[in-house]
């Protein structure tokens, strides 16, 4: 038995269906039924039974799956490690962005990029949950997220809360030099960041729930260059957080700090605690620690 056959053993036992597993594996049904056959007979026991579509790991596979989760985990450990011994501080660094992604990465990355020059990068764009499931698919080692995401099993660095700010077209009669209230935002129509699951959407809405306002929401959009630029025509006004104001600074708009208590929202680099981090992901968050005292909203 290899490790390879562990990995089909440990697809099969979490998604619970051969058809699933394969599509998890990205292989084809009768192998993979094929591998689970081989394996039964090689260790003399059934390792799961079949209830209705689904398939329950019996006694010995239940006991099997723990053995087989560690050995995985120790083979995968000892390749990245044995990886870092041969480039030494090279190799590749797998970062996932959330959409509206806080400022400090990017500085960090550029920052990176200086003092590991031939650390190669895969950056890949999403939204927080998604990012959690490549995490767990091992696709990508390191992760910023919007808070907030479930941590049981993550590692958690906390980056800077971020203020929200209400963004218009026109000026508010109602603001003040210090900003704006979610109370002051009732009847504004609002086209508000759209993200699937607990993205800033959701988020933002939860603000107003929080304050018992309930806004007239005009409607939501993913797009963030899209967004501003209908906020600029006067399509609606928005609320975003401090991130996009940096990124964007360039748009004509009439922006307000959104003044009431808890008015901000959170970011973190979140990694796998199961999974054995690169030399350059260890790196990378070793940096991104030392950068944070500097940052404020």
């Amino acid at each position: 038995m290899d490790i390879k056959q562990c990995r089909y053993f440990i697809a099969i036992a979490e998604e619970r269906q051969i058809t699933a597993a394969a599509r998890r594996l990205h292989m084809a049904q009768p192998p993979l039924s094929q591998q689970l056959k081989l394996m039964e007979d090689e260790l003399g026991v059934a390792l799961f039974e079949r209830k209705g579509r689904s398939m329950e790991l019996t006694q010995a596979g239940r006991s099997f799956y723990d053995y087989a989760v560690t050995m995985t985990k120790y083979m995968e450990e000892a390749v990245m490690e044995m990886q870092s011994f041969r480039f030494g501080i090279r190799g590749k660094l797998s970062l996932g962005i959330n959409t509206i992604s806080d400022r400090l990465i990017p500085q960090a990355l550029q920052q990176f990029r200086t003092t590991h020059p031939q650390v190669t990068y895969k950056i890949q764009q999403n939204e927080s949950a998604q990012l959690c499931q490549l995490l767990g698919e091992g696709k990508i080692e390191l992760a910023c997220v919007r808070m907030p995401v479930k941590t049981e099993q993550y590692e958690v660095l906390h980056l800077p809360q971020e203020a929200l700010f209400y963004i218009s077209s026109t000026p508010l009669k109602s603001a003040d030099e210090r900003g704006i209230y979610f109370q002051k935002l009732t009847d504004i129509p609002l086209l508000l960041p759209s993200t699937e699951g607990l993205g800033m959407f959701e988020l933002i809405l939860q603000k107003f729930r929080e304050h018992h306002v309930n806004p007239s929401i005009a409607g939501e959009c993913s797009d963030i260059n899209m967004l501003l630029e209908l906020v600029r025509l006067g399509f609606a006004s928005s609320i975003v957080p401090h991130t996009v104001l940096q990124l964007y600074h360039e748009h004509p708009f009439h922006v307000y700090r959104i003044q009431d208590a808890q008015s901000t929202v959170d970011s973190a680099l979140v990694w796998h605690r199961n999974r054995h981090l690169s030399k350059p992901a260890q790196h990378f968050v070793q940096l991104v620690q030392e950068l944070l005292p500097s940052r404020s909203l």
